[in-house]
């Protein structure tokens, strides 16, 4: 491959975002997303919710998939009823995401999952959620820090092989792994941390929390290789 890899991020579609004398609908994304691509060497496109339809033939133009954080997964996705502090749906993200999610693993390209992506990509695997979990986003709307663990031997493990203090803001975490992956760090109190997929043809991986938010480009910068081949 020559010049620098793409790396496609999912985004936002808010209906009331304001900038300047504008008030209207729009794709949004953090910026620290893309700028965690292009600090990891990487170029960064916005991939907005569009038909699933569409999806497969998004994901070809790729080098790497990233799949952003965002609104809790509507829990009829893995068989549930909402629990009173899960957050409203987000259904046309969740359909646009988990296409773009199927078609990153049948097609071997290389996928990050981080926090809400994470969670996606465990449910597309059909695994379930804990709807609501104390103590990993304390106070609303500001990020927090905890510590990480990685398991040895792991995908994660040799990406970050010490415990690290890592950013976090989440109120949902895995409760049934889905099929093929495994958990590759956790938290202090047990709550899984990262997960990956061994058996994939591409690189897979997961992270609950937000690299993007941090200094540490090792997890991104593990992705960007991998979309260059170099992983």
């Amino acid at each position: 491959m020559v010049g620098r890899p793409l790396i496609g991020v999912s985004t936002y579609l808010e209906s009331g975002a304001r900038w300047g004398v504008w008030e209207l609908e729009a794709a949004l994304l953090p910026a620290g997303y893309p700028r965690l691509v292009q600090r990891a060497g990487g170029l960064a496109a916005m991939l907005p919710p569009d038909d699933p339809a569409h999806a497969a033939a998004a994901v070809a133009r790729l080098d790497g998939l990233v799949i952003a954080g965002g609104p809790d997964v509507e829990p009829v996705r893995y068989g549930a009823e909402p629990h009173p502090r899960t957050g409203p749906p987000a259904r046309e993200r969740d359909a646009w995401e988990l296409a773009l999610i199927d078609a990153a693993l049948a097609e071997g390209v290389p996928l990050l999952g981080i926090c809400r992506g994470m969670q996606l990509l465990n449910v597309a695997l059909g695994g379930t959620l804990v709807q609501h979990l104390d103590g990993h986003a304390e106070v609303v709307g500001v990020f927090g820090s905890h510590t990480v663990k990685p398991v040895p031997g792991t995908l994660y493990g040799g990406v970050v092989p010490e415990e690290t203090s890592v950013p976090a803001y989440h109120h949902q975490a895995v409760d049934r792994l889905g099929a093929g992956l495994v958990a590759s760090a956790y938290a202090e109190d047990g709550t899984v941390e990262a997960v990956e997929l061994p058996s994939a043809a591409g690189w897979v991986l997961g992270v609950q929390w937000h690299p993007e938010m941090g200094v540490d480009v090792r997890v991104m910068a593990g992705l960007v290789a991998a979309a260059a081949g170099g992983a």
